[in-house]
């Protein structure tokens, strides 16, 4: 008995250790977690007529902050979003405007990620969807939400299907009443799927501030969450969450079941629950500075541990850090300036580091000396942000730099891919 004792003791600790060592929390839990240190940061990156190429582009930081390689896809298409599949070996990243999606090989070489394939039927695969946004790894697939359709260019839209060969495997549309999209995230143990609405090309790819003072335009954003039977891919619940809800965070600890979002338009931060008799509620649980400056909350990172909550404010350049121990009750721990503008933030795999870029969207991003253009590294040791260093993409002729992901040579050193892996996606050619 004190042995059984003993190993469960043993069997918690080691899950524990894991947890606080997880993978970028933002990532699919379909995705193997990487633990140490990062050696690359792979950032998707919007091209700038007369910089360098003028091409959007896949470039790969160092940690010591040098620029390693770059890829080039060619014209300019408003890259976003880009994410892993379930094995890591791919890069899945998209176009907003022309709904491109291209797949990078990063494991035959971390260092020097290679332009595997192309897809430029997106829309004619999927029924009419435009603007990829979030890649989400399931097994076997990838899983894609829009933020538009080629009907009208507005707001409603789907979640799209492919499957590891890069071949469309289905369309389902957000139902109405809640039509509009922007994230997807999944909670495997409670088979939950939840996503967040933005607005459609018709706002996103014009200027900022034409859309803000456009009382039309800004009857066009998003208002709600959709809670979906993840298995059977079903919409059971519509939320209310008014000010277009943003990206979606999962509480990673077991005993947790919520998730986080912010809203851009009205700067809040919202607890997304599960109650006690299995249905979800969403409350607006603190204000992100002054709502009525309108700093515009664009992305979050929640801590491993589910302590922190890391959300940058794009109009103020600013990441706010939240104690959300108590998620109910956030705390503000830490306030640091990024930037004249800011935009995504990640942590590192151990916890240690943050990242942040820049760009938001090309229509959307600052002009003159306020339109910095970099990646920033800083230390995290849970009470501030010490800066380590930064990457002038403007400066180095690479563009805007918008999401990151992580690579390291280890990982893809200890896994075992076959031939028929390396020639799955490129045997197609891009």
């Amino acid at each position: 008995m004190l042995a059984l004792l003993r190993m469960a003791v043993i069997a918690a600790l080691l899950a524990l250790a894991a947890s606080a060592r997880a993978d970028e929390t933002c990532m699919s839990p379909y995705i193997p977690k990487v633990t140490g240190r990062e050696d690359y940061v792979y950032v998707w990156t919007l091209g700038v007529e007369g910089v360098g190429d003028g091409s959007d582009k896949l470039v790969t930081i160092g940690t010591d902050g040098k620029v390693v390689s770059s890829v080039s896809v060619g014209g300019r298409h408003e890259a976003h979003h880009a994410d892993f599949n379930d094995d890591r070996r791919y890069l899945w990243a998209g176009g907003l405007d022309d709904s491109m999606l291209y797949i990078f090989d990063v494991a035959a070489d971390p260092a020097h990620p290679k332009l595997a394939k192309t897809i430029t039927s997106f829309t004619t695969d999927s029924g009419g969807v435009v603007g990829p946004h979030t890649f989400y790894a399931l097994p076997g697939r990838m899983m894609i939400s829009g933020l538009s359709n080629a009907k009208d260019k507005g707001g409603r839209t789907a979640l799209v299907e492919y499957n590891n060969d890069a071949k469309y495997v289905q369309t389902i549309w957000l139902p109405d009443g809640a039509e509009y999209g922007y994230d997807v995230r999944v909670e495997p143990r409670l088979n939950r799927m939840l996503t967040s609405s933005f607005t459609g090309w018709n706002n996103y790819m014009t200027e900022f501030g034409k859309v803000v003072a456009d009382p039309e335009a800004m009857k066009h954003f998003g208002s709600t969450m959709v809670v979906w039977d993840f298995h059977a891919r079903k919409p059971i619940q519509t939320l209310q969450v008014p000010g277009a809800p943003l990206e979606v965070r999962w509480a990673l600890q077991p005993r947790h079941n919520y998730a986080f979002t912010t809203t851009a338009l009205t700067s809040k931060i919202w607890l997304v629950e599960q109650k006690d008799d299995g249905t979800f509620a969403a409350s607006a649980v603190a204000d992100i500075a002054d709502p009525k400056q309108t700093p515009l909350p664009v992305d979050i990172s929640l801590s491993a541990d589910d302590r922190f909550l890391f959300v940058d404010t794009f109009m103020d350049g600013t990441c706010r850090v939240y104690d959300v121990a108590d998620p109910h009750h956030p705390k503000l721990a830490h306030t640091q300036k990024i930037g004249a503008q800011v935009n995504m933030v990640s942590q590192s795999w151990d916890g240690e580091r943050v990242y942040f870029t820049s760009s938001l969207l090309s229509k959307w991003d600052k002009g003159g000396k306020d339109n910095e253009q970099f990646l920033k590294a800083f230390r995290w040791d849970g009470k501030k942000l010490t800066p380590i260093f930064t990457v002038d993409f403007a400066k180095e002729g690479l563009g805007r730099p918008h999401i990151m992901r992580f690579g390291q040579d280890r990982f893809y050193k200890n896994q075992l891919y076959t031939e028929a892996d390396a020639a799955r996606v490129a045997r197609h050619g891009p």
